[in-house]
């Protein structure tokens, strides 16, 4: 087996020789395995003891790193020695650690994106400073390092790349290599670092007496775009959801569209109410035979997610994003529809109230949302929104 097989290999077992194994898994996890039986034991049948071994990911542990250590398992079991129980522990280094626990959460995140950005965080910030040290020595002084640099000026992702310190040190010390208390857990209970008052940013957003001139001007482009942006401004969804939006989704018969768990920010199903102005909108797409609503350049792609920013841009509107109008639609509810709190907040697929409160509170208050958003979409396509209460 050379280097480049092992990062090109597919998924499946591949022998190296002399009982040792790379697995790729169908995620393109690789790691190294070595098979060995253990001279003058049995396993419950009687028959000679065979075990595999790991030996650790591909991606920190060469090939040559893994035909030496195959070597030394086999003659421990030559031996009659079981390597679980006599093989030298060599202790991982900190990325390596962190490597492992990205790739063993793999299957748990939201979205391959959350996954590389939660070991991007570490790339950049925590394995330039104490990647290679073995992850039994990271301690206070060493966490610093890594979050003292950035800790006023990117704050947020500072607080982030904290708790991912702090989870790769705790995966260590459950496999046996740190003890004793998280040093991130030791530094955040005695304040070494300075609070940070962190101003909110919020996404600039249109005045919604400002929505309906707008809307006028897009009403007339004819790029998928401005489509989906006007779906967007009527919907008052975000963009991931409207441009991952297909039309399995959708219930003509009762008017709904029914945004699935899985690409709700909240984990939650979302039914959204339409109403003729946004029939009017994706009805003629249909044509278009395509498993999106809103097709990008390729075919059966949804648009990028910069589409819609990039559209208000060349229209000259400056100071307002895509997600704004969500903000929009929120203060047009409050100021001039003048509905309750958790209707308007149920219509962003927002959660509202406690834990508790949520337990009974089951509906989602779908009628009240169909009214509240009928009166929006007569409101943004020009015509009188009302102010009765809802």
């Amino acid at each position: 087996m050379t280097k480049k097989l092992v990062e090109n290999l597919g998924a499946g077992r591949h022998g190296d020789g002399n009982g040792l194994y790379l697995v790729v898994d169908p995620s393109g996890a690789r790691r190294w395995i070595v098979r060995v039986v253990v001279k003058g034991q049995k396993n419950k049948k009687g028959a000679p003891l065979r075990t595999d071994f790991g030996l650790g990911g591909a991606d920190v542990v060469t090939i040559n790193q893994a035909r030496e250590r195959a070597l030394e398992y086999r003659r421990m079991a030559k031996q009659g020695l079981n390597p679980r129980f006599n093989v030298r522990q060599v202790m991982p280094t900190f990325q390596e650690v962190a490597q492992q626990v990205h790739i063993d959460r793999l299957p748990t995140w939201k979205n391959a994106k959350h996954g590389q950005q939660w070991i991007n965080t570490l790339r950049d910030y925590a394995f330039p400073k104490i990647g290679r040290m073995p992850v039994d020595s990271v301690n206070q002084p060493e966490v610093l390092m890594c979050l003292a640099p950035i800790w006023t000026e990117k704050h947020e992702t500072a607080k982030r790349l904290a708790q991912r310190i702090k989870t790769v040190l705790d995966v260590a010390r459950s496999k046996g290599f740190r003890v004793g208390e998280n040093p991130v857990t030791a530094i955040k209970d005695a304040q070494v670092l300075p609070k940070v008052k962190a101003k909110p940013k919020h996404h600039g957003a249109m005045h919604w007496k400002d929505i309906p001139a707008f809307y006028a001007d897009l009403r007339p482009r004819k790029a998928m775009a401005a489509k989906a942006l006007m779906f967007t401004c009527l919907t008052g969804s975000r963009t991931t959801e409207v441009l991952g939006l297909r039309w399995e989704e959708i219930s003509f018969d009762e008017r709904l569209w029914i945004c699935p768990p899985e690409r709700m920010k909240m984990g939650e199903e979302h039914r959204v109410p339409l109403t003729d102005e946004m029939f009017e909108i994706i009805e003629p797409m249909k044509a278009m035979g395509s498993e999106f609503v809103f097709e990008g350049q390729k075919r059966h792609q949804p648009l990028s997610n910069m589409s819609m920013l990039m559209l208000l841009r060349r229209m000259g509107i400056e100071g307002v994003t895509v997600h704004g109008f969500r903000s929009t639609f929120r203060d047009w509810a409050s100021e001039v529809a003048n509905v309750r709190r958790e209707v308007a907040e149920k219509s962003l697929a927002h959660s509202v109230g406690s834990d508790v409160e949520r337990a009974y509170a089951r509906s989602d208050l779908l009628e009240k949302r169909r009214d509240l958003i009928e009166r929006w979409s007569r409101h943004v396509a020009g015509a009188s929104g009302g102010s009765e209460g809802a």
